[in-house]
């Protein structure tokens, strides 16, 4: 068996610095396309973890994702996200990096090869048994989300990966691995390409799955978004408009007077079904 992990293999396309901007472009775009079919092929692992994680969240735990590098940046990005888009307070989904907030935005230095730092930062965030802690690792060897996930499991929490290595260690300390196969990457090695997309699409199918069970949507509605900006609240009008038969102005009012859709619609029930908000 190989021992190097599927997105460290050589890709075919062997002389990407002799081809054109248009025949480097055609090559990466069809092999994304390839990643669709390979997140369809992992869906009963994504939905085993997807109902772990709803079942958890449902009974008030709370839910980590950890990764390092652009695994990392990418968990940090689904869990920041969630408060302002489903009303969700701040910690219920927290995003954890290896080297901190810093490496958001650069490498830090020999922080992912750090066995004990990830469980450090988790026992900081205040996690503890009956938590989900989701490692992220498109090799399945990063020391730091390994070592993270072994302490993790041994205090009790549940968890879970997500991984393009069907052959990784990290599949084995997991409760619930989810394996998405996107193959070698154009630029061996670059699993910020097909990897890091199939990570991107298996975290929203996970936290937008998880909070419409959750009931933070209403038909297709973000009626428990946060209203920070002036595009949210027009949405928040447009939706009141439509599922109460109101003009702008009293749905303006409504809003200003409660703060909530959601609020709003439990007072006052609704008269329409489905929505299409074509903002």
């Amino acid at each position: 068996m190989n021992s190097l992990p599927p997105t460290e293999e050589s890709s075919e396309y062997a002389h990407l610095d002799l081809l054109s901007i248009a025949e480097i472009m055609d090559i990466i775009n069809a092999e994304d396309a390839r990643v669709h079919a390979a997140v369809r092929r992992a869906f009963p692992q994504i939905e085993t973890l997807i109902a772990l994680v709803v079942r958890r969240l449902k009974a008030g735990s709370r839910l980590f994702y950890i990764g390092a590098g652009t695994s990392g940046r990418l968990g940090v990005l689904d869990a920041s996200e969630l408060p302002p888009t489903f009303g969700v307070p701040d910690g219920l989904v927290t995003g954890v990096i290896a080297g901190g907030d810093v490496a958001l935005r650069g490498a830090v230095e020999g922080a992912e090869d750090d066995l004990q730092a990830g469980w450090r930062t988790l026992m900081a965030l205040g996690a503890q048994s009956g938590d989900v802690v989701v490692g992220i690792a498109a090799s399945g060897t990063t020391p730091y989300v390994m070592g993270a996930l072994s302490d993790a499991r041994r205090h009790g929490l549940l968890t879970g990966a997500i991984t393009a290595n069907p052959h990784s260690p990290l599949t084995q300390l997991v409760d619930a691995p989810v394996v998405v196969e996107t193959g070698p990457e154009v630029i061996a090695g670059s699993t910020r390409l097909k990897a890091g997309t199939a990570q991107k699409m298996v975290l929203n199918m996970l936290s937008t799955t998880a909070m419409i069970q959750l009931g933070r949507v209403r038909g297709n509605a973000m009626v428990n978004m946060q209203l920070k900006n002036q595009k949210l609240i027009g949405r928040a009008i447009r939706l009141l408009m439509f599922e109460l038969g109101l003009d702008a102005g009293e749905a303006t009012r409504l809003l200003g007077e409660h703060g909530s859709v959601q609020r709003i619609l439990e007072i006052y029930g609704t008269k329409k079904t489905g929505h299409k908000d074509r903002s």
